[in-house]
């Protein structure tokens, strides 16, 4: 249990059910800020009689980061933990995680070790998207060569996860926040409904001379989703496409767009049954306008 006062914690649900007991049994003694999105599968009804101590608030789906931003302003401890409603604390993990805030005074991030409900480790750590890592996932270059810092810098090629490093970015499904960082260089970007919020935020962490680290003294088990089809596939380029018009300009966009259109359309004839259909949904969403006109810049 982490000391009161010193750290709240910011979940955000949407159809929640099947691992917000998990979640929020994890984090018994912390002021807690549960944000649902809307959920129609009985996680506000659930979570209001089975955690009357936890603060609920009901909002219209806007987003992740959006959710996030709630939450954060419905509390004040130092540090906010934001944890996905599909992840839970291990024991004593967030008290490590917050004394090694404590310690390293310019991380504004810390993420801690994730593990599949195997047991397995899960790569959290993330860089920056760019035309070249992009062509590397999309193209599955990485596959070559996963343990290459150029093939595979997208998921930390060569990195096991086993020591404390300065990072990029870390994933979203797990971070303890600073305040200050965050009074400093402003909320989430609410331009990104769902995937890359962590990513631009980091960025602009990092930006501002404060760092991201990965911790992994602390862990965290995450329930990764299925491969994701429909809307979710089309946020997930659209938010490698937003980072890219915001922080390296609309040519580079542009570029990301056009290399993401042709892996996609190879993609559509190369795999069948739900990855071939995202795939060609995904493209030809791609195909409907430019990189501006896509992200709404």
């Amino acid at each position: 249990m982490a000391e009161p006062g010193r750290v709240a914690a910011v979940v955000v649900t949407y159809d929640a059910l099947p691992w917000i007991e998990n979640c929020l049994d994890s984090l018994a003694g912390v002021e807690t800020v549960v944000v649902d999105n809307g959920s129609s599968d009985g996680t506000v009804a659930f979570v209001r009689e089975r955690y009357p101590e936890v603060r609920l608030v009901e909002s219209e789906n806007r987003g992740l980061g959006a959710g996030w931003n709630i939450g954060i302003r419905e509390t004040k401890a130092p540090y906010v933990l934001l944890l996905n409603a599909d992840a839970w604390m291990t024991e004593g993990s967030l008290d490590r995680l917050v004394d090694f805030a404590e310690s390293r005074t310019r991380a504004a991030v810390v993420g801690p070790r994730l593990s599949n409900p195997d047991g397995t480790v899960q790569r959290s750590v993330r860089g920056y998207p760019s035309v070249w890592r992009l062509a590397t996932e999309y193209l599955f270059l990485r596959k070559l060569a996963p343990r290459s810092s150029a093939l595979n810098a997208f998921y930390a090629g060569g990195f096991d996860h086993d020591e404390v490093r300065s990072v990029e970015v870390v994933m979203g499904a797990c971070m303890l926040v600073r305040r200050e960082a965050i009074d400093e260089v402003g909320d989430c970007d609410e331009d990104y409904f769902l995937f890359s919020e962590e990513t631009d935020w980091c960025f602009r962490f990092r930006e501002a001379g404060w760092e991201v680290v990965f911790f992994p003294g602390a862990e965290c088990t995450h329930v990764r989703g299925a491969s994701h089809s429909g809307r979710l596939y089309r946020e997930n380029l659209r938010g490698h496409l937003l980072f890219l018009q915001k922080h390296r300009g609309p040519r580079v966009a542009e570029r990301a767009r056009r290399l993401l259109l042709v892996s996609l359309r190879l993609r559509s004839v190369v795999f069948r049954g739900e990855r071939g259909r995202a795939s060609r949904d995904g493209a030809a969403w791609l195909a409907s306008g430019d990189a501006a006109t896509l992200v709404g810049r």
